[in-house]
């Protein structure tokens, strides 16, 4: 795969504030890229200025080899957090209002097609339910045929029947050789979707690489999950050189040697009938690099 973009030593001042401090990472065509942190990351400064709409203080973004210009304008799509659409128009008629502002783009029925508009193009947008709302965003965002889209927090509010849907119009972009840039809080998202992710706080990039590969690096255990009810004081004592949590309702267990710690815990008369083995995620990574703390 070909470099589509490039962030070279990004930096972004607001006056005392380093928001984005010395970052640099590459995308390649045709992946799926996450940009992952807690909130005051930096991460939405960097997506902002990869998009062209904010200016670094230092670094830059090359697009296919060249600064940020009208090219880079012409071949990228953008599903911001929020968009205003233009009231009592319907989705048909929103979509042909954006297309206009392009000289050429994606045909009118392969939009309806892949972002599957069918059965709502007469509906006011206002009408449309979160999903819906998200996938006429998603056309808008494509309208123009991008090389390459980012979709900031597009799942953000969705229920889980509507995020797997979005997850699946985005697998189609993939399939179409499409570049697309995702930022989410979704870890679950982040790991089904992206080729690659970056996990930014406090301006640094701290981790990078594919899912598995992060997960390789920094995890060799599992967790082992017990209701609290099940056990008992005799248990906890023997167990005490694994890291032990109690997260309501559940004893948390982590280990790399699961037989022998099933072996401890049943010698100590504790039921294993509420038992859990779990394979560490990209959230249990996520906590691990940036804290548990809440995040204003």
């Amino acid at each position: 795969m070909t470099n589509i973009l490039q962030v070279r030593d990004l930096h972004k001042h607001y006056k005392d504030v380093k928001a984005v401090n010395g970052v640099s990472f590459t995308v390649k065509e045709g992946a799926c890229f996450g940009l992952l942190g807690p909130n005051g990351a930096g991460k939405t400064t960097t997506i902002e200025v990869m998009e062209g709409i904010s200016k670094p203080t230092s670094g830059e973004i090359l697009y296919r080899g060249e600064p940020l210009g009208p090219r880079f304008r012409q071949q990228a799509g953008i599903q911001f957090q929020s968009t205003a659409l233009q009231d009592f128009l319907t989705v048909s008629e929103q979509l042909k209002l954006f297309g206009s502002f392009y000289p050429q783009g994606l045909p009118y029925d392969e939009l309806i097609e892949v972002c599957a508009l069918k059965n709502f193009l007469d509906r006011d947008a206002s009408k449309l339910s979160g999903g819906q709302r998200q996938r006429l965003l998603l056309a808008i965002a494509l309208v123009n045929d991008p090389d390459v889209v980012f979709l900031d927090e597009p799942t953000t509010g969705l229920d889980p029947q509507a995020r797997l849907n979005f997850w699946d119009l985005v697998n189609k972009i993939k399939s179409r050789n499409k570049t697309v840039l995702l930022t989410t809080h979704y870890m679950e998202e982040a790991y089904n979707l992206c080729d690659e992710i970056v996990i930014i706080d406090h301006g640094k990039i701290i981790a990078q690489g594919s899912p598995d590969e992060l997960l390789a690096e920094h995890f060799q255990d599992v967790i082992i999950e017990l209701p609290q009810a099940d056990f008992n004081d005799q248990a906890a004592a023997q167990v005490t050189h694994r890291v032990l949590e109690k997260v309501q309702p559940t004893v948390q267990i982590i280990t790399a040697d699961v037989n022998a710690t099933l072996a401890e815990l049943l010698s100590k008369n504790v039921s294993l009938s509420g038992l859990q083995v779990r394979a560490r995620t990209l959230e249990d990574l996520f906590i691990e690099l940036t804290g548990k703390e809440l995040r204003a």
